[in-house]
C-alpha cells in the first residue's frame, strides 16, 4: 500500500474519510442558497473567462486564448479571480440585490488554505450600508453553522463562538492593541513626504515596523510594509473568541470601495476574521468611474514594476460606472474557508469533491 501522503485522492479509504464533510459541504451551500433567496436576492450567473480577471496588483490570473469559428489567430482572456467586474455590470444593467456561487481562479496559490480553483460567495446589495452588511455576514455565518449542525467554528485548535455578539474593531484600534504603532500618523507622515493620499512614503511605517522587529524590504510600498505587520502581529489574535470584523481601514487601501464620507482618510471596506483566518472581504462600493479608472492604473503600474506585466483594465466595466452603478454594499467570502471552519478540516483540500491536480503528486 502506499503510504498516505501518495495515496490519490480518489483511494476509496482515504475518500470515505473525507466523505462527512462533503456532506456538510452539500449543507452549508444549501443554507447558503436558501438564506439568500429569503433576503430577497436573485441568483446569478457570470462568465469565468474575462477581459479583466481583477486588478489587485499580487494577484495572478490563468491566461487563456479564445479563438472564434474560421479563425486562425485567437485573443487573450482570463479566469477571474473573482466575478465582482460582472456582477456590477448586471446592477448598472438594473439588477439590484444579487449573488453568485462562483468558481473562480488564482495562479500561484497552494496551501492549506489556498487553491488554484476555488468557491467564492459574492453578494451585492443596493441601499444597503456597510453596517447593514456587517449585520448580513454575522446572520448569515450563524444560519450556516446551524446548517452543518455546529455551535463552535473550529480553526487552528481555536474554537470560536459565531453566536456571541461579534467583535468590531478599526484597523487603528488593532493595530494600536497588537503591534503598539498609531497607524493614521504613520500614515499622515507618509502622506506629507510623498503628496499622494492613495501612496504614502513607506518610511514612517517602516520605521514603526522595524521598531517592533518585523523586518521589511527596502523596496516594500506603504501598503506591504502593512501587511507585513498586520500578518505578523495583528491577524493571529483576530477572533480568537468570537469573529471579528475588522472595519475602517486606510483609503490608500480603498481598493474598489468608496472613501467614508465621515472621514476621507478611510475606506468603506470591512474584513470578516474567524480564528486568525480570513474569511470575507467587503466594500461600500465605488460608482465614481474617473477615480476607479485612477486607481486601476496606478495598481497596473505597480504590478507591472513589481512582476513586469500588466493586466488588461476592463473598458465596458468603466463604462457600467459610467452609466449609473446604483448606490450599494458588496462582499465577498470564501464558501471553502467557511466549510473548513464548520467542519473542523485543516487543509482546503479536505472540503473539496476533487482538488485540481498537483503536478508533484503526478
Amino acid at each position: 500500500m502506499l503510504p498516505s501522503f501518495q495515496t490519490p485522492w480518489f483511494h476509496p479509504d482515504r475518500y470515505a474519510a473525507k466523505r462527512p464533510t462533503l456532506r456538510a459541504r452539500g449543507a452549508i451551500i444549501r443554507a447558503i442558497r436558501t438564506f439568500m433567496e429569503q433576503l430577497g436576492c436573485e441568483e446569478v450567473e457570470t462568465p469565468a473567462l474575462q477581459i479583466s480577471p481583477g486588478l489587485e496588483p499580487h494577484l495572478k490570473a490563468f491566461k487563456t486564448e479564445l479563438l472564434e469559428p474560421f479563425e486562425e489567430v485567437g485573443r487573450t482572456l482570463m479566469l477571474h479571480t473573482s466575478p465582482e467586474f460582472a456582477m456590477k455590470k448586471l446592477l448598472a444593467a438594473g439588477e439590484t440585490d444579487i449573488f453568485q456561487i462562483a468558481r473562480v481562479f488564482r495562479n500561484g496559490e497552494r496551501g492549506p488554505t489556498h487553491h488554484p480553483e476555488f468557491t467564492m460567495l459574492e453578494w451585492y446589495r443596493t441601499g444597503l450600508p456597510l453596517e447593514g452588511l456587517m449585520a448580513e455576514t454575522e446572520d448569515l455565518v450563524r444560519v450556516v453553522a446551524q446548517a452543518a449542525g455546529v455551535d463552535v467554528l473550529r480553526w487552528d485548535g481555536v474554537a470560536v463562538d459565531p453566536f456571541a455578539p461579534w467583535e468590531r474593531l478599526t484597523v487603528a484600534e488593532a493595530l494600536d492593541r497588537y503591534a503598539g504603532i498609531d497607524l493614521m500618523a504613520a500614515l499622515e507622515a507618509g502622506v506629507a513626504v510623498s503628496g499622494n493620499p492613495m501612496e504614502p512614503s513607506p518610511a514612517p511605517l517602516r520605521a514603526a515596523a522595524e521598531g517592533i522587529g518585523v523586518t521589511c524590504q527596502d523596496h516594500d510600498r506603504c501598503e506591504d510594509v502593512f501587511f507585513r505587520v498586520v500578518l505578523d502581529r495583528v491577524e493571529p489574535n483576530l477572533g480568537r473568541e468570537r469573529p471579528t470584523i475588522l472595519h475602517a481601514y486606510p483609503v490608500c487601501m480603498a481598493a474598489l470601495s468608496r472613501r467614508d464620507p465621515r472621514d476621507p482618510r478611510l475606506a468603506e471596506r470591512f474584513e470578516v476574521y474567524v480564528g486568525g483566518l480570513e474569511l470575507a472581504n467587503a466594500f461600500g462600493e465605488l460608482t465614481d468611474a474617473a477615480e476607479q479608472a485612477a486607481r486601476f492604473t496606478h495598481d497596473m503600474d505597480v504590478k507591472e514594476a513589481l512582476y513586469g506585466e500588466r493586466y488588461p483594465i476592463d473598458g465596458a466595466f468603466l463604462a457600467a460606472l459610467e452609466q449609473g452603478l446604483p448606490e450599494c454594499s458588496g462582499i465577498a467570502l470564501g464558501v471553502d474557508r467557511l466549510v473548513m471552519l464548520c467542519t473542523g478540516a485543516k487543509r482546503l483540500e479536505d472540503v473539496l469533491w476533487v482538488p485540481v491536480a498537483d503536478p508533484a503528486s503526478l
